[in-house]
């Protein structure tokens, strides 16, 4: 389901491997620990930079994305498993 909302997202650096990856999702006031971290993708818009992250948390995958001219993040879709 396309969801395109603001959402707060706690995220981590590894030194050793250099990458960043999201630890926790709060959407609606609810928080999401992210169990799996799967794709991770960047594209620009313009001069933008979006770093995109799909990630598992609690039985459902979201897609969550970075606007690095802003560091706001965004749920872009959701899939809850049934």
């Amino acid at each position: 389901m396309k969801i395109k909302e603001s959402v707060s997202v706690s995220f981590a650096y590894d030194s050793e491997k250099q990458q960043v990856f999201p630890r926790w999702v709060i959407w609606k006031g609810k928080l999401r620990p992210v169990t799996k971290v799967g794709l991770h993708h960047t594209f620009r818009e313009g001069r933008t930079l979006y770093h995109v992250f799909s990630v598992v948390s609690k039985g459902a995958y979201l897609r969550l994305i970075l606007d690095t001219d802003s560091l706001s993040w965004k749920l872009e879709e959701i899939a809850e498993r049934n």
